[in-house]
């Protein structure tokens, strides 16, 4: 178990490329996509937080039930950036490990893997899958100030331009880290 290293879901988006409310979504195996995801992450690390646009009654109980804290960003229209601040702010911890709701394949190990390259001390790290960098993110403590002043719709990105020398990346096999779902057509994707 990976302590004081906070999960941070991001849940807050529209999907609007999908259809239908994406989260909800049920993959092959009956599961919502929001809850499979949110159990890879919680599976691996004991305290995590949900983001989510107001609303959301039902994924919020979802995950909730799942063992994830409910945090409401008020602002979700202003982008990613601004759930991501959210989330951060929402939880002390000597790290985050940010993944997205719509990212459902990636491997517990992989969450696993990142979460401990964070604290063994790397200020950033992620997954790299077949030289392609994936998903999750971790940021270290150092970043805190920076991530809950972000807004927009561009996440953590410019922070990893910037400290691109910081940035571990942690070889995997496990492609889901590269697998997002904006498609109903995605799930049958992931299902192969």
């Amino acid at each position: 178990m990976i302590s004081n290293i906070v999960g941070v879901l991001l849940a807050a988006g529209h999907g609007k490329r999908f259809g239908s409310h994406k989260l909800l979504a049920r993959l092959p195996n009956g599961t919502a996509i929001g809850v499979a995801a949110a159990r890879n992450l919680i599976d691996t690390l004991p305290d995590c937080v949900a983001v989510l646009r107001p609303g959301e009654e039902i994924l919020a109980s979802l995950l909730a039930a799942e063992g994830l804290r409910i945090v409401v960003n008020p602002n979700a229209d202003g982008g990613m950036g601004t759930s991501l601040a959210c989330g951060v702010a929402a939880a002390e911890a000597n790290g985050w490990l940010i993944a997205l709701a719509d990212m459902p394949a990636i491997q517990p190990a992989t969450i696993q893997a990142v979460a401990e390259a964070i604290a063994a001390g790397a200020e950033l790290a992620a997954p790299l899958f077949h030289g392609e960098r994936g998903h999750p993110i971790g940021f270290a403590r150092h970043f805190r100030a920076a991530l809950t002043a972000l807004d927009g719709d561009r996440g953590g990105r410019d922070i990893l331009a910037q400290y691109s020398k910081e940035l571990r990346l942690i070889e995997v096999e496990d492609p889901g880290v590269l697998v997002d779902i904006d498609r109903e057509d995605d799930i049958t994707a992931i299902a192969r």
